[in-house]
């Protein structure tokens, strides 16, 4: 279930990006990208025409599939695809929580003090990684690590 996103009729929506270098074929690098807004619209096809399908929240990243003109294609981290408007999204890095529940602790280690919970689909900024940890911060400022097998995103 998408309880973290707003769901209204089934909407999601685009993020805003700039220089944005775009693969050419499935032999480059999966792309990644965020929502940009406070909230966005995925879609079911590339143009405002189209059904809303998902309202996303800032931050929520994405998995770039494919692109149309000035749309692109995105996969969510539980597999959902639609289509958002590039200008709507960033190449600034978050993770989501992929867990029915996640220890945020002080230091890249199981054995390191517990800061807080998190729960499923809770939105991170990433702020960097190490050795199967990645260093997040909350949107309250808490900073601290995550398993990373416990998140998914870039």
């Amino acid at each position: 279930m998408k309880e973290y996103l707003l769901k209204v009729a089934r909407l999601a929506a685009p993020a805003a990006l700039s220089g944005f270098a775009w693969a050419a074929s499935a032999g480059h690098a999966q792309q990644m990208v965020s929502v940009a807004r406070e909230e966005i619209n995925m879609r079911s096809g590339p143009g405002t025409r189209f059904e809303a399908i998902w309202t996303l929240i800032r931050g929520y990243p994405l998995r770039v599939i494919g692109r149309e003109g000035h749309w692109i294609k995105v996969r969510d981290f539980e597999g959902d695809q639609g289509w958002v408007f590039r200008s709507l999204t960033v190449r600034t890095p978050f993770h989501i929580v992929k867990a029915q529940v996640a220890n945020l602790r002080a230091l890249p280690s199981t054995r390191s003090r517990i800061l807080g919970r998190l729960d499923y689909g809770d939105i991170l900024r990433t702020l960097g990684k190490r050795a199967g940890w990645v260093r997040v911060r909350q949107s309250d400022g808490t900073r601290g690590w995550v398993a990373r097998s416990l998140l998914w995103g870039w």
